[in-house]
């Protein structure tokens, strides 16, 4: 059996397999339970700190526009 038969042979069928099942578990990990709040606290980075600018960091120029 040459190289190219034995790939596609074994793509056809446990490679489908493996990427079916990787994707149900990626899925099935977004929509978990207790991923909302991450999602939502991640959502809301840009509105943070929209009464006072933030602390200024050691190190970094303090930029005025």
């Amino acid at each position: 059996m040459e190289t190219y038969s034995l790939l596609r042979q074994f793509a056809d069928s446990w490679m489908l397999l493996f990427l079916f099942v990787f994707f149900a578990g990626v899925v099935l990990w977004a929509f978990r339970p207790g991923a909302s709040q991450y999602y939502e606290d991640t959502a809301s980075i840009p509105f943070r700190n929209t009464e006072k600018p933030g602390a200024v960091q050691a190190g970094q120029p303090e930029t005025r526009t």
